[in-house]
């Protein structure tokens, strides 16, 4: 039986409050030439509310990542020979989740095995919440049963081709045409949060199904779902839980980009443009 879910709100902020109220968040992400995956998402937590980012990248890209944005700190990672996350950095990146309330893996990192190995030990880090995304999702596509060996408190968030190659891995049968219905089946099975993503982002735990309202075509553009990633693991960070911060992060994340194509048209509008208008549609939220 479905149940219906409300989008929640952050509860207003108290007056006391001060920089690691508002949750420490680490996005690991980005490669030779997919820096901005990671500097969209550590802007986007940001403006999402997060008190302290952290963006953790292969150390080649990482003076382009922090010369994008100065409020973000980072964290140089170890490379292999084509400029990627090793599987060296994973010592770094398990001290990153110790100093962090959330982390996000995956935006722009490519494939290797060094990152499924990178992959499989976060899945093992009990009830902590993860967010994985973009290529995050297609190293743990390859990861056998990856379920079985599942302890975080994972949020994935698969756009529809993603999601066949998750859906593969973990199913014989062949994945339902209806997206609701895709979400939940999943969700059950991963024990995981799904945000699949397209028009209408369905986000789904157990029986619980949101099919969001808010977005335009005009945010088919790359950088809209590094963008998202960076949103939810924020919210995860103010104390959200990862379903509640996914409805919530996919309905702001939607209408931000409304109101960005409102003022610029869905043509020409950037994955930056809905960073840019992210304060407003958490005041109309």
């Amino acid at each position: 039986m479905e149940i219906e879910v409300q989008v929640p709100r952050l509860k207003p902020r108290p007056i006391d409050g001060h920089k690691g109220t508002f949750g420490k968040v680490c996005i690991v992400a980005g490669s030779v030439g997919m820096s901005g995956a990671a500097a969209l998402a550590g802007r986007a937590a940001l403006r999402a509310g997060a008190g302290l980012v952290r963006v953790a990248a292969a150390k080649s890209v990482l003076p382009v990542v922090a010369s994008i944005e100065p409020c973000y700190t980072t964290i140089p990672l170890a490379e292999d020979s084509a400029g990627r996350i090793s599987g060296k950095a994973l010592g770094t990146i398990l001290d990153a989740i110790g100093d962090n309330d959330a982390i996000a893996f995956g935006p722009g990192t490519g494939q290797s095995p060094g990152l499924r190995s990178i992959v499989a030990a976060l899945l093992e880090q009990k009830d902590y919440p993860m967010v994985i995304d973009g290529d995050g999702l297609n190293n743990l596509a390859a990861i056998n049963d990856w379920p079985a060996k599942l302890r975080a408190a994972l949020v994935v968030t698969p756009h529809p081709g993603e999601m066949k190659r998750l859906w593969s891995g973990i199913f014989r049968e062949e994945m339902p045409t209806d997206r609701s219905e895709q979400a939940r089946m999943f969700a059950r099975h991963a024990g995981a949060v799904v945000v699949l993503k397209g028009a209408g982002t369905v986000v789904a735990e157990g029986d619980k199904v949101y099919v969001n309202k808010t977005g335009n075509p005009g945010m088919a553009t790359a950088g809209s779902g590094d963008v998202l990633t960076g949103v939810i693991t924020a919210l995860i960070g103010q104390t959200l839980s990862t379903f509640e911060a996914a409805v919530l992060g996919v309905y702001v994340h939607g209408l931000a980009g409304d109101i960005a194509a409102d003022g610029l048209g869905q043509v020409s509008l950037m994955a930056s443009d809905i960073i840019e208008t992210l304060p407003e549609a958490f005041k109309q939220t």
